[in-house]
């Protein structure tokens, strides 16, 4: 079933004006880099671009909305530490226990609310570019697997031994 539009949590992440210095003076225009989730594991990114602001966020809000990926989780958190990398980006993702809440910045935060994640440990190394550790976090969660999907691959059963 899909998500109604009232049931996404749409995070705008960067705004950026750009100039076009054209013959009667400066032209310009918008870009919006938007992060699109349901709260509950689905999450996607678009990039926008237009004249005016609002028009830029619908955009990149559509876009997003189109790119979503399902992310596998647990209980709240992700199942382990992985690092994601794009480009000059390096984003570290690791697993928290129940109360110590998201401790991220920036475009790693408004992902990791978008996709329902409500402990980790995360950190940006190498860049603050928006648009990279965008992407980075992304990559460092598209490599993420839950346990019946190893499983699966495997050709094993999941048993549970308790201590």
């Amino acid at each position: 079933m899909q998500p109604t539009e009232s049931e996404f949590i749409e995070k705008v992440v960067y705004l950026n004006r750009v100039a076009k210095v054209v013959k009667g003076g400066r032209r310009f225009s918008f870009s919006a880099l938007v992060v699109v989730g349901d709260g509950n594991g689905s999450v996607g990114y678009g990039l926008g671009k237009a004249n005016q602001v609002p028009d830029a966020i619908k955009k990149a809000s559509d876009r997003a909305k189109r790119a979503m990926k399902k992310i596998s989780l647990i209980e709240g958190t992700i199942p382990y530490q992985t690092t994601g990398i794009f480009g000059a980006g390096r984003v570290l993702l690791k697993p928290a226990s129940k109360g110590t809440g998201i401790i991220a910045g920036g475009p790693v935060r408004a992902i990791m609310e978008a996709v329902g994640v409500h402990d980790i440990l995360t950190k940006a190394i190498g860049t603050n570019n928006p648009h990279n550790v965008l992407r980075a976090t992304f990559a460092g969660l598209e490599g993420l697997r839950g346990a019946e999907e190893v499983s699966n691959i495997r050709g094993k059963k999941i048993t549970i031994t308790r201590k």
